[in-house]
């Protein structure tokens, strides 16, 4: 079976701490190139890091925040208006996802969720805990603790023979454990050191759990600026952007 690269584009918080992108993996194989999450600021790393965005066949989203959703309209007026995109796009989150993208298109520019598109957007919501098959991949989510107004995911991606998994947002649960097991590749938040409750998990809590993730590399991204300060002399690899991984 072929390779899967995971490419960082974006590996910020939503506040862009160390001046870093918010939200978003190019994820490629021989047969699939897709993103995980699509932050606000997506589309301007796409064109720094040189990834072309028309090539993307399929966007997991994990969770309906704007540092993860919120790229979307611009990626789609990119796509109808300066790329020309023709071949169909696919859109894969939670439940509310459609909704929730068209309100802010609207918000952002307003009638452009009635524009007349030149390639055909298929919305798929993805049900907790079931593998879903899209093209050639197979997702299945995991629902975690992070509200955003509909449910928030961790992600399990199949995708040739390799397995990328990716927490999301959230605060510790027991969900992450058969997220990861077994997985090339887990990504997860780390937003901040210290333990100190919020919504979003800490490197003090990760790793009081570390030897329940039984993955084959773990990274950790969405940190703060007091966890990027600390990184360096961490016992954990540090998403940054444009870094890639070979799976």
């Amino acid at each position: 079976m072929g390779e899967v690269s995971v490419r960082f584009l974006g590996s910020g918080d939503a506040f862009g701490s160390g001046g870093r992108f918010q939200t978003c993996f190019y994820v490629q194989s021989g047969t699939t190139q897709m993103l995980v999450d699509c932050g606000a600021s997506s589309l301007v790393a796409m064109r720094r890091f040189g990834v072309d965005p028309s090539l993307i066949d399929i966007v997991l989203i994990s969770h309906l925040h704007g540092d993860h959703f919120g790229g979307i309209p611009f990626f789609v007026m990119d796509a109808n208006y300066l790329t020309h995109r023709t071949r169909p796009l696919t859109i894969a989150g939670p439940p509310g996802l459609e909704a929730r993208v068209y309100e802010a298109m609207e918000i952002l520019y307003p009638d452009s969720s009635r524009m007349d598109l030149k390639f055909d957007i298929e919305f798929v919501e993805l049900p907790q805990e079931a593998a879903t098959s899209i093209s050639r991949l197979v997702v299945t989510p995991y629902s975690v603790v992070h509200p955003s107004g509909a449910p928030s995911y961790a992600l399990r991606i199949s995708l040739e023979d390799k397995i990328f998994a990716y927490s999301g947002d959230t605060e510790w649960t027991d969900a992450l454990i058969p997220v990861s097991r077994g997985a090339d590749l887990f990504v997860c938040d780390c937003t901040s050191f210290e333990k100190g409750g919020g919504i979003h998990l800490d490197y003090q809590t990760l790793m009081d759990h570390r030897s329940k993730l039984e993955c084959e590399k773990l990274m950790v991204t969405h940190m703060n600026e007091d966890m990027l300060h600390r990184i360096g002399g961490l016992d954990v690899e540090g998403a940054d952007d444009g870094k890639v991984v070979i799976l």
